[in-house]
């Protein structure tokens, strides 16, 4: 089947997946390949530390910034721009761990050009999708990440070991580059004939940029005061801050309960520690599927049914969350832990889609806003955790004792519920941002 004969939006999807995947890729790829570097140079963890969160707080600080430019210039051009900026730094600053401040300035660059990506993928599917097929699609596209992140622990430790870490940059820079042409090959904007249902919708050529001040659809005044005081936009950033505290103790502190909670390797786990990635890339598409079948078949409400999914992801991700520490081998921490970010996944369906649902037009800088506080909560997570976990030496004496972690999954246990009840009370399927 030629290119040509596929629809638009749907070659569209399938480039903002490739996308959310080598952003990943990369993610996971600097943290193995650092750590292999700066173990040899015999860096102290305290560096360490430096450098592996230096790249949140860059993009945090980009996260509004990138959902403004995306409306004010277009999401394809941000996105292609973003790309370019952390692809040319990958290839250009050399992998040295003495070098502190190079790699702060670099990893704080990639942070911030990184911090653009979501904000502009969620302008440009704002644009594109129609909201029948909205959340099956944008949950294809997110569900990137997740696959991303397993292919990168899968594939990225074997071409450190055979080649050095830093062709672990080279890679990555590639496969930006490679991205970068894909996009300007086949990347559109919607064309601005589209038909007048499209715009009432809230998707299609409408909601695109525009400098021309006489044409029909201008690009009004951004409304922050309104965004920054809807219940609706305060229930997903309640809900995005949830999820990715949860994601990023899970990925930065499981491996830890492996070593030091239940005494095992993982070099001996093989390919199994893939297994909850997977599990998210897999229950990401289906929770879409699931939503706009409930919604195109008029069995609930666009409204009911994020909450409906939202309720069913967060809650069983709690139990699954709090169960865990009760869990001494390695497969019942894998089936648990795959329970809990599965189900997470699944919850994306209600509060990840609903940007699109009550600001189309906007979409970006809600994304930008609430992915905002997801940045911020892990960041919070993984410090706060690290902390809870030395306090926890003093009492148990090691991390060993399955009491050392109790409060450490507890905490996103109880955000997932709290988290819960804001959804239910608070959010709304119907557009409320013209």
């Amino acid at each position: 089947m030629k290119l040509s004969n596929i629809p638009q939006r749907y070659v569209i999807v399938f480039l903002t997946f490739l996308s959310t995947s080598v952003c990943y890729i990369e993610r996971v790829g600097f943290s193995i390949a650092y750590t292999v570097a700066a173990d040899a140079a015999g860096i102290n963890q305290s560096s360490k530390g430096t450098i592996l969160s230096t790249f949140f707080i860059g993009y945090a600080c980009s996260q509004v910034p990138g959902g403004w430019a995306a409306q004010k210039i277009g999401g394809r051009k941000v996105l292609l721009m973003s790309f370019v900026l952390w692809s040319s730094t990958c290839f250009l600053v050399p992998l040295d761990p003495n070098r502190v401040g190079l790699l702060v300035f670099a990893r704080l660059l990639v942070g911030v050009a990184q911090g653009f990506i979501f904000p502009s993928i969620h302008t440009v599917l704002a644009q594109w999708v129609p909201p029948h097929e909205r959340s099956r699609l944008v949950s294809i596209t997110t569900s990137g990440m997740y696959l991303g992140a397993a292919l990168g622990m899968w594939l990225l430790p074997a071409l450190v070991e055979f080649r050095g870490p830093e062709s672990v940059f080279l890679a990555e820079a590639l496969a930006g580059v490679i991205w970068s042409l894909l996009w300007i090959r086949y990347a559109t904007d919607p064309p601005r004939s589209e038909h007048p249902k499209a715009a009432a919708a809230g998707f299609g050529g409408a909601l695109l940029p525009t400098n021309n001040v006489n044409h029909h659809h201008k690009v009004t005044h951004i409304p922050w005061k309104k965004i920054m005081l809807s219940l609706p936009v305060w229930a997903i950033v309640v809900n995005n801050f949830t999820f990715h505290y949860a994601l990023y103790v899970l990925m930065n502190w499981l491996p830890t309960y492996f070593e030091l909670g239940l005494k095992v390797s993982l070099q001996g786990m093989d390919s199994s520690k893939m297994v909850p990635y997977l599990n998210m890339f897999v229950f990401s598409i289906v929770g879409g599927f699931i939503a706009d079948y409930l919604i195109t078949k008029r069995i609930l409400s666009v409204t009911r049914t994020r909450k409906f999914l939202n309720t069913v992801g967060f809650l069983v991700a709690s139990a699954a969350l709090m169960a865990l520490p009760q869990f001494r081998t390695s497969n019942g921490v894998i089936l648990c832990s795959s329970v809990a970010l599965g189900f997470l996944a699944l919850g994306r369906a209600g509060f990840a889609v609903n940007h699109m649902d009550i600001a189309p037009r906007y979409a970006g800088i809600v994304m930008g806003v609430s992915n905002t506080a997801g940045t911020l909560a892990g960041i919070i997570g993984v410090d706060l955790t690290g902390k809870l976990l030395e306090a926890s030496k003093l009492i148990y004496s090691d991390l060993s004792h399955p009491e050392s972690w109790r409060v450490v999954f507890f905490i996103p246990g109880l955000l997932c519920i709290f988290s819960t009840v804001v959804f239910l009370l608070f959010s709304t399927g119907e557009r409320i941002f013209d």
